[in-house]
């Protein structure tokens, strides 16, 4: 459960948060479309307020098997779920009869609820009394925007669990055979945003020092940020991979050097999710295929 940070004033009765609203048009059974106007949520204590709960559980990389059993368990108890684009959706299988699917994913060129809009959703819903379910690909706090939903929920007094889930941060090295980390290759490793590097915004001046990087959201800016590494004192020659949809049925990947692998890359349509490793680790030969290593998506673990 989370609460305003120490020294933040409590937000008390009658205070009030504009925040864009969310006019919900029902079209089917379970699943909702969002439309923006506005509205004014008044805080948990306020007349009305049913307190209920908010869960930011993190659904895995992809594959549904890779979810947690205590978020699995949350979302099968669950009256609302707002889910995003890169949860796979047989996971909305599990929720019971009557419960309310809203989909706030955000896709690339295409109109999308705010953030504003979704915090708004999680505590309205929550102010009914409904047990809500924010299923968000990954981990909520890795680049999730998780503690922007935690923080919305505290300001208004709504109870907030975080269920934590596996990133694809750590799953995409691993589900093509690459350790983060190998007694005498590599003893740190990093995780950053590709979305940052095209504004100047990714600092990469402690990358040399760092043994594995990984790189989220890096397709759409992939030689950019490959030149970026260069440029901050990796060598060309350093082995790198980029993963797309990793764990997902439709995995592929790619690899190379700093200097090839945009190239290659390109040539092999690698689009996002993708994620991006580099380091020595790369170049590490398990003895495995990685159709070997995912074994389990073809049902031999099973």
């Amino acid at each position: 459960m989370t609460s305003p940070a120490s020294g933040q004033r409590q937000r008390q009765r009658g205070d009030r948060l504009s925040i864009p609203e969310i006019e919900v048009d029902l079209y089917d059974r379970r699943e909702v479309q969002i439309i923006g106007r506005r509205l004014e949520l008044v805080p948990r204590g306020a007349p009305g307020c049913q307190g209920g709960r908010v869960a930011l559980v993190g659904a895995g990389p992809g594959d549904p098997e890779l979810i947690t059993v205590r978020g699995l368990n949350r979302l099968r108890s669950a009256d609302v779920v707002l889910y995003d684009r890169l949860v796979d959706l047989s996971l909305l299988d599990e929720v019971r009869e009557g419960c309310l699917l809203i989909d706030v994913g955000k896709r690339p060129g295409a109109q999308a609820h705010t953030q504003e809009q979704i915090h708004a959703l999680l505590v309205e819903h929550a102010r009914r009394g409904s047990r809500v379910v924010r299923l968000k690909g990954g981990d909520p706090f890795v680049f999730g925007r998780g503690a922007e939903e935690a923080m919305a929920c505290a300001a208004f007094g709504v109870p907030c669990e975080v269920v934590p889930g596996l990133s694809s941060a750590l799953a995409a090295p691993a589900a093509i055979g690459i350790p983060l980390t190998h007694r005498g290759k590599a003893a740190s490793f990093a995780v950053l945003s590709g979305h940052r590097a095209e504004d100047g915004e990714l600092d990469l001046d402690a990358a040399p020092g760092i043994d594995t990087l990984v790189v989220l959201m890096a397709a759409g800016n992939l030689e950019h940020v490959c030149e970026r590494l260069i440029a901050a004192g990796r060598s060309p020659a350093t082995p790198a991979a980029i993963v797309e949809r990793a764990t997902w049925a439709e995995q592929r990947s790619v690899r190379g050097t700093l200097a090839s692998l945009p190239r290659l890359a390109e040539a092999a349509a690698i689009h996002s999710p993708a994620a991006l490793i580099v380091g020595e680790v790369v170049a590490l030969d398990l003895g495995l295929t990685e159709q070997e290593i995912l074994t389990a998506q073809e049902g031999g673990l099973r």
